[in-house]
């Protein structure tokens, strides 16, 4: 059983509570204007060429077996339809200018990275996240790897936006510890704008967890512009839900540009970014929510 994973990032002490590692699965139904991991919104590969980095040598060129690069005047023109992401060049490279998003890997390869770092969990009631992309993209490897990290003592939380088949939510729910679900907006036209999809089925998955007795940590991307009019209507939702341990405002930021053009990717990033004190604000109205 195989995943697509862009990531593992050991050390984590925003994915849940403690030290973590968390692993990112590329793959994501959703499109967010203001994603900052837009490598993980494709299922597939992705080569990613960051020009600023390049010393134009040529190596890459000498070992792409489809020719998608090419040094010419003074220039690296990387031809994006003809890259198979191999990773070859990515090797070849000294300079790091060549990035690989994306590699397939089995359970057992993934398990073994995990725990790897048991010690720091225990230490400091930390565990492992899955994340994403969408994680529950892929149920039946998260599962079973929920399921080996259970069996080892491990905590364990699942970082989603929700937009997935409850089915998704039942292969996985025995063995999660806690949801870290994604709340953008509780007016579906805003969720649209936002994301190119209807929240209905984020908001029924959420009641269902909730019904289920799971905890759930809510997580609310906050954008100007765009979702900063949702926050009385988040928290009234959130009112109504008994298994709700807090509530998380994520502050956007623009850092990923670079991220776009490395891929060849539309950058739709806003231009606003949200200012501390209003931030802090939000954060101190949804937290009396938790205290009700």
């Amino acid at each position: 059983m195989d995943a697509n994973i862009f990531e593992i990032k050991r050390f984590a002490v925003h994915d849940g509570d403690g030290i973590r590692t968390t692993v990112f699965f590329k793959g994501c139904p959703l499109k967010c204007v203001w994603c900052h991991n837009p490598e993980g919104i494709s299922y597939a590969p992705q080569l990613a060429l960051y020009l600023h980095k390049c010393s134009l040598c040529g190596e890459c060129v000498k070992v792409c077996p489809a020719n998608a690069h090419k040094i010419s005047d003074g220039k690296h023109i990387f031809e994006k339809e003809k890259c198979t992401a191999c990773g070859k060049c990515k090797d070849a490279c000294f300079f790091d200018a060549i990035t690989l998003y994306g590699k397939k890997m089995s359970v057992d390869e993934v398990e073994n990275i995990l725990i790897e770092d048991m010690e720091f969990y225990e230490n400091s009631g930390g565990g492992i996240t899955l994340s994403g992309g969408e994680c529950l993209m892929y149920p039946e490897f998260c599962r079973e790897l929920l399921q080996r990290m259970k069996k080892r003592g491990i905590h364990t939380a699942v970082d989603t936006s929700g937009y997935v088949k409850k089915e998704a939510i039942d292969t996985v729910i025995d063995y999660t510890d806690i949801f870290l679900y994604d709340i953008k907006a509780i007016d579906e036209e805003v969720h649209r704008k936002c994301t190119g999809h209807s929240n209905k089925t984020i908001l029924k998955n959420l009641i269902y967890i909730d019904t289920l007795g799971k905890k759930t940590e809510i997580r609310i991307p906050y954008v100007p512009g765009y979702n900063d009019g949702e926050i009385k209507k988040i928290s009234l939702f959130i009112k109504n839900l008994k298994n709700v341990t807090g509530i998380r405002v994520l502050p956007y930021h623009n850092y990923a540009r670079s991220k776009y053009e490395s891929l060849g990717m539309e950058n739709t990033l806003p231009e606003n970014v949200p200012e501390k004190d209003s931030v802090q604000k939000v954060q101190e109205y949804l937290d009396k929510i938790i205290c009700k």
